[in-house]
């Protein structure tokens, strides 16, 4: 005998049926027949389940019913598509929406080398093979004034680079001061492991002297490692040498010493000097053998690992077989040459590149920009209240952690009584996305991470998620 769900089954549409139905609806009828079936498939299986427990009835069996289950299914999918994002959360160097935003001389490099085919790795003028990022390596040498550079796809990998090549095998000595971890529970000592490296620490979490590191050399080590805390900070308390007295005991003990600054502030200027934040090219100075920083934080490019340091270990960096692994693609190399152009311009950089234009942009100009924006919510929706408010906003991404940056925020508390967890939903979900703060009974439009090229679009996402709270 069978029960109603299995006498339901057969009421259900084939998958034939359903994909000639599907080529009139709009959200399926310009997918390639693979990918609908696929969503009309789950949507079938979703409903089987569904009859089975009794969620469903034989009414959901319908072609229409499947064509909208069909039709979600797609719009699940596509929600974890990259897809722009208005960014009103102050937060500048936001690791969930990628970091630095590119200068538009990066962007317009990455499309011209996009489309088609490009020098990669050919010398033009010699008519033979060449070194991919070779170019970009030179403006890294004419800025820092180094022996040679490197650039792989990441910080992290810089690192493991680093250690796999120099000290696989022995003992790399560091602070318990600095055992970071960094996003994705990634931790140092785990990056030492997996580079073949013997951790040893010395020292404790808030004092290190310089003797603890000298007292911990011994034949098995390689070198010295200093670790920029660049998502923490310790205070109070607190001590640990500088890179200046670890490379002078390392040179002393016949030892490298290997900076790993994380930010990678690459101008020696007022900003990084009242954030207290390392440089690079003080790194250098201070006589570091190795110096490794991300290209996507403080410098304000493309995701990218740089290495930078004496010409005979970074050329032994380059011939180890990790490097190939790790090595970068063209557009990472058209978005650095291009960011790296404009820090041959001192005195334009911080107007070009938008990481560096945000950091200084200041609190007077916010609320300029915080009144202009106000105004245009105030004339779509009258009725609601949008006031401006001075607040805090950080660089992120694991950088400046002790630097909050006075900002000026919008400050919208709808009237309607749903709740505001679902109207930053709504926002979210929006196109464009649109992500603000919540505070205190509130939603906040912080002006340091909104563009006004991006206000138009940012008053129409707030009317429709107003509009479809109402409606």
């Amino acid at each position: 005998m069978t029960t109603p769900s299995e006498r339901d089954f057969a009421k259900i549409p084939s998958i034939t049926v359903l994909l000639k139905a599907a080529e009139s609806v709009e959200v399926l009828g310009g997918l390639p027949s693979s990918l609908v079936t696929d969503a009309l498939r789950e949507a079938v299986e979703s409903l089987r389940r569904q009859l089975l427990d009794g969620q469903a009835s034989v009414a959901d069996c319908q072609v229409e019913s499947l064509l909208s289950r069909a039709c979600a299914v797609v719009a699940a999918r596509r929600a974890n598509r990259l897809t722009r994002v208005i960014n009103a959360t102050g937060v500048v160097l936001h690791t969930g929406l990628g970091r630095s935003v590119l200068s538009d001389a990066a962007v317009e490099r990455m499309s011209r080398v996009a489309g088609g085919y490009c020098s990669l790795e050919i010398e033009l003028d010699a008519g033979k093979r060449g070194r991919r990022g070779e170019y970009a390596e030179q403006l890294l040498r004419h800025l820092t004034g180094v022996d040679a550079a490197l650039i792989v796809n990441n910080n992290a990998a810089a690192t493991m680079l680093v250690l796999n090549a120099l000290a696989r095998g022995r003992e790399v000595i560091v602070s318990r001061g600095q055992l970071i971890e960094i996003g994705g529970s990634f931790r140092l000592p785990e990056v030492m492991t997996a580079g073949g490296a013997i951790l040893r620490e010395v020292g404790t979490t808030n004092k290190t002297h310089l003797r603890d590191y000298a007292s911990a050399i011994g034949e098995r080590t390689a070198m010295l490692m200093h670790v920029h805390t660049s998502n923490y900070r310790v205070v109070g308390f607190s001590e640990s040498p500088g890179a200046a007295e670890l490379a002078a005991l390392a040179h002393d003990r016949g030892l490298l010493m290997f900076d790993d600054l994380g930010s990678g502030a690459l101008l020696d200027d007022d900003v990084w000097r009242a954030a207290d934040e390392p440089t690079v090219i003080a790194s250098l100075r201070h006589g570091a053998d190795v110096v490794t920083f991300s290209g996507d934080k403080l410098l304000g490019g493309p995701q990218a690992g740089i290495l930078l340091g004496k010409r005979e270990i970074i050329d032994k960096l380059r011939r180890d077989p990790m490097a190939r692994a790790l090595r970068i693609d063209k557009l990472t190399i058209a978005a650095l040459e291009a960011t790296l152009e404009l820090y041959q311009s001192p005195a334009s950089v911080k107007q070009d590149v938008p990481l560096l234009a945000s950091l200084a942009e200041s609190v007077s100009l916010l609320t300029v920009k915080a009144e202009s924006l106000a105004e245009m919510l105030r004339k779509a929706m009258p009725d609601e209240s949008f006031t401006i408010e001075r607040d805090e906003s950080f660089a992120g991404g694991g950088s400046l952690p002790a630097w909050p940056l006075a900002t000026a925020v919008v400050r919208w508390q709808p009237t309607s009584a749903v709740s505001l967890d679902e109207i930053a939903r709504r926002l979210r979900l929006g196109n464009p996305s649109v992500l603000p703060r919540i505070h205190e009974g509130a939603i906040l439009f912080d002006l340091r991470t909104i563009t006004k090229r991006e206000y138009d679009e940012l008053v129409a996402a707030v009317l429709v998620a107003r509009s479809s709270k109402e409606g």
